[in-house]
């Protein structure tokens, strides 16, 4: 998915921007860059990150940069920051989100004659050079980034980096969090709250949906007003977040304590230990063991010095593969034993098909899952959450079709917990990847355990809802 920091001070920043830009290292692993404006030049670092961490890809290139304004990015793919030359003036920007409609306003950006792209690696267009494009169509950048927003069909949160600050502009439904930050002599804003402790900055509040602001060393101006509409993605709280970062003024670990323990409160099955698939497993498996009061274990333990993580590998060989190797089992605590994970979510089952086979092929004596979100039927629209090449690489959409016999759009009773229709689904998931029991949080239980309001929460890929 990506992350962001940015950051403006009346000393030197680069430090703040370096370890801030890190702290996002866990939303993606294919490009990671840096940009500063010293205030006569902006100086840029673009470096491959999937195979390597970012701190070591940059840790030389920060001897190079000085400047009281910066921005950093993790991106999935693309390339970022950009450095844009416009008749609003030189700037960076760095964004992150999924533009649905980008075909479209590619089409309106060739008639408007002037404008082409140039980062074409792969043939394919940059959507930061895109979104660049719609801000330069503003007499200033505060209306240029008005334009691109109300343009931007999806998710988009930007910031540019500017001679007269940094902006930070949220995207219009709030589907991706910006928190502002503030201490002695600098302002910062994050995606990830967790960036800021470590810093020394304290938390200011979140940017509102659709909201715009203009951070300066002297403050923060508001240039747009937030949007009454709030669409958060709720999995940033199942999986996405980073534990010590909190959304909306909500904790991600404790969500997920909640979410185990609601979990708990609806199985009567009878285990000996309850685990965690590392790591974002582990914080509802807490929940859940504390809530039954059965014994927490970790009968795998995962090898974090170099491999990386095995959601984002576009290939699935290379997933299955990172996902082996990576979890490494422990015969003393599986063998005999009756064993129920929590995971965050499972989204095609490959990796966790092979997981259970390897706990049997250890002696455990059951294996029960317990998915701390609903089955995923929708493919994401809105942040490249899952970047299957088809809704039928979902776990739930895959076994929809085996039962209904053909593809089409899924009857919304495949999304209610009590309905026949979800009942065989879920067991056709169950036997596929060799379960002892399968059993998925109920969606009304997320969204108590998260404490928004549903109608302040993207739900998509669990019900359909817009």
């Amino acid at each position: 998915m990506g992350g962001f920091f940015g950051v403006v001070a009346k000393g030197d920043c680069v430090s703040d921007l370096f370890y801030g830009a890190d702290y996002h290292s866990h939303l993606g692993t294919h490009r990671g860059g840096l940009a500063v404006y010293d205030g006569e030049r902006y100086t840029r670092f673009i470096h491959d990150i999937s195979n390597a961490q970012f701190r070591s890809k940059f840790e030389q290139d920060i001897l190079k940069l000085e400047g009281r304004m910066g921005i950093g990015v993790i991106s999935d793919t693309e390339d970022q920051p950009l450095i844009i030359g416009s008749h609003l003036g030189t700037y960076a920007i760095v964004t992150v989100g999924r533009i649905a409609n980008a075909a479209e306003l590619v089409r309106k950006a060739y008639g408007l004659r002037a404008a082409h792209f140039s980062e074409m690696s792969g043939g394919e267009i940059n959507p930061t050079e895109l979104v660049a494009i719609y801000v330069n169509q503003g007499s200033t950048f505060a209306e240029g980034l008005v334009i691109a927003q109300n343009a931007i069909q999806g998710s988009c949160s930007i910031l540019l980096l500017t001679d007269k600050g940094v902006y930070a502009a949220r995207d219009r439904l709030g589907r991706t969090p910006i928190l502002l930050g503030q201490k002695p002599g600098a302002y910062a804003v994050t995606m990830e709250s967790c960036a800021f402790p470590n810093l020394g900055y304290e938390t200011e509040r979140d940017l509102g949906p659709g909201e715009i602001v203009r951070l300066t060393p002297e403050g923060v101006e508001p240039i747009a007003l937030p949007q009454a509409r709030c669409q958060m993605c709720a999995f940033f709280w199942v999986y996405y977040g980073y534990p010590a970062s909190t959304y909306e003024g909500i904790n991600t670990e404790a969500v997920r304590y909640r979410s185990g323990a609601a979990l708990a409160r609806r199985d009567p099955t009878p285990v000996d230990v309850v685990a965690g698939i590392p790591d974002s497993g582990t914080g509802h498996a807490i929940g859940y063991a504390t809530q039954k009061g059965v014994a927490f274990g970790r009968p795998f333990v995962k090898y974090t010095p170099t491999w990386p993580r095995s959601f984002m590998p576009q290939d699935q060989t290379m997933r299955d593969l990172v996902a082996r190797m990576k979890l490494i089992p422990i015969r003393e605590l599986i063998q005999g034993r009756r064993l129920l994970f929590c995971e965050d979510s499972i989204v095609r089952g490959t990796q966790l098909k092979e997981t259970v086979r390897r706990l049997f092929d250890y002696g455990a004596k059951e294996v029960h899952m317990r998915p701390a979100c609903p089955p995923l039927i929708y493919g994401c629209k809105f942040l490249n959450f899952s970047r299957s090449k088809s809704e039928l690489d979902l776990a739930g959409r895959r076994a929809i079709k085996e039962l209904e016999g053909q593809e089409g759009p899924p009857s919304p009773e495949y999304g209610d917990p009590g309905s026949d229709k979800n009942r065989a689904m879920v067991d056709r998931i169950c036997q596929r990847l060799g379960l002892t029991t399968l059993q998925y949080q109920r969606l009304d239980d997320l969204v108590e355990s998260i404490g928004l309001p549903k109608s302040r929460l993207c739900t998509y890929c669990w019900d359909g809802c817009e």
